[in-house]
């Protein structure tokens, strides 16, 4: 009864803040992780675990909950996806995104070697890719909203796309390669739709229908819904088949939005004690993991922008180089598939969490303008570098 509740009370208080963060013209995604990386650590230490008496795995032990993670994690890795197999590549999108990936990969990898406990490789190569990744429908929001050139936009969002793209195959890669037989059902899977095209099916709504669902599926029986769903969708592009959404687009954004983000921001964060997680990272730790994601995102942007023409006159590397530094949406999917595969601490999680928060805060606190009070989801699911 209790753990229902405190479920209720969640999405009630992410609804709240939401409303609360529009009224100061701020996106959706900075009010919830002011609230999942504040409110909910308070919200447990005071109230929750002291008069409730309910810890972090009481809270996410319901099977119906666990069912209700899995759609909300489909659904926007599914998103994110579509957005990143979506790719366009042009000369100066590249010359932008080498950089932009390989000096934070890079310091990341360091980070985790020197800085961090010893651990295997592959938590090492998740860190670097976490100091990487950029958060695509976020920035979008931001280059709409300050008008930015129709064409600098489109370059800016393909880099972001070819940074995204390169995370999720290497960790999808790597992870594959540590047991071969966990890729070999998710990939058999990922071949539905040339079963599809045999059987003479040419509804795109069936192909999306089908990915979506075995997506949750994936995610459920902790199968590799990374391998899968980014195979499904090369093989979907190949048969030049489009993914078409399961709702509409303002429906599908309040679905994220009251739903799907507050749900998978919960979850992470009830697990973790932030008293004890803090308490296992020194300062230097806690001081490296929140600056160096961006300091080293920030120098890997301006490199790559000084390697790049200017898309238009008067285009500044500054402001550029924040708002390839936005986390976001695809930070929060990442971090939480890390989490759940115990390939992160919650420690680590948490203070990773932080720096998203901070990195998707900067563009504003640096003078840009403000995102708009309405969605920035496209009519039509359009595509991000389409606009």
């Amino acid at each position: 009864m209790l753990t229902g509740l405190f479920w209720l009370l969640a999405l009630v208080l992410f609804a709240l803040a939401t409303h609360v963060g529009r009224r100061f013209r701020m996106i959706p995604i900075v009010s919830q992780l002011l609230l999942a990386s504040i409110g909910l650590p308070l919200l447990m230490l005071f109230w929750i675990e002291p008069h409730w008496q309910l810890n972090g795995a009481q809270l996410v032990a319901p099977v119906w909950l666990k069912s209700l993670y899995s759609l909300s994690f489909a659904l926007l890795l599914g998103t994110i996806l579509s957005d990143v197999i979506d790719l366009r590549l042009d000369r100066q999108s590249l010359k932008i995104a080498l950089p932009s990936f390989a000096v934070p990969f890079v310091s990341g990898l360091a980070c985790a070697v020197w800085l961090l406990p010893e651990q295997p490789w592959l938590n090492s190569l998740a860190v670097g890719l976490v100091f990487a990744i950029t958060a695509i429908p976020v920035l979008y929001l931001y280059l709409r909203h300050i008008d930015y050139p129709p064409a600098a936009s489109r370059r800016l969002v393909q880099s972001a796309i070819v940074i995204d793209l390169t995370c999720w195959s290497l960790f999808g890669l790597a992870q594959g390669s540590l047991n071969l037989s966990s890729v070999l059902l998710p990939l058999a899977g990922a071949l539905l739709p040339l079963l599809m095209r045999g059987l003479r099916i040419r509804q795109p709504l069936c192909y999306s229908l089908s990915f979506f669902a075995l997506l949750v599926v994936a995610e459920h029986y902790r199968l590799n819904a990374l391998i899968f769903g980014g195979g499904y969708l090369v093989c979907m592009a190949w048969l030049k088949v489009p993914l078409v959404m399961p709702l509409k687009a303002v429906w599908l954004e309040r679905m994220q939005t009251t739903l799907a983000i507050p749900l998978i921001l919960t979850f992470g964060i009830v697990q973790i004690d932030v008293h004890s997680a803090l308490g296992q990272i020194s300062p230097l730790q806690l001081a490296a993991l929140l600056l160096l994601p961006m300091a080293s995102k920030l120098l890997g942007n301006w490199l790559g922008l000084s390697w790049a023409t200017p898309s238009f006159a008067g285009a500044s590397r500054w402001r550029e180089s924040l708002l390839l530094n936005i986390r976001g949406l695809s930070e929060i999917v990442f971090l939480n598939l890390l989490l759940q595969q115990q390939l992160i601490s919650p420690a680590l999680y948490f203070a990773l969490i932080l720096m998203s928060l901070i990195a998707t805060l900067l563009p504003a606190l640096a003078g840009m303008s403000n995102p708009p009070l309405k969605s920035a989801v496209v009519p039509g699911k359009e595509r991000l570098c389409q606009e």
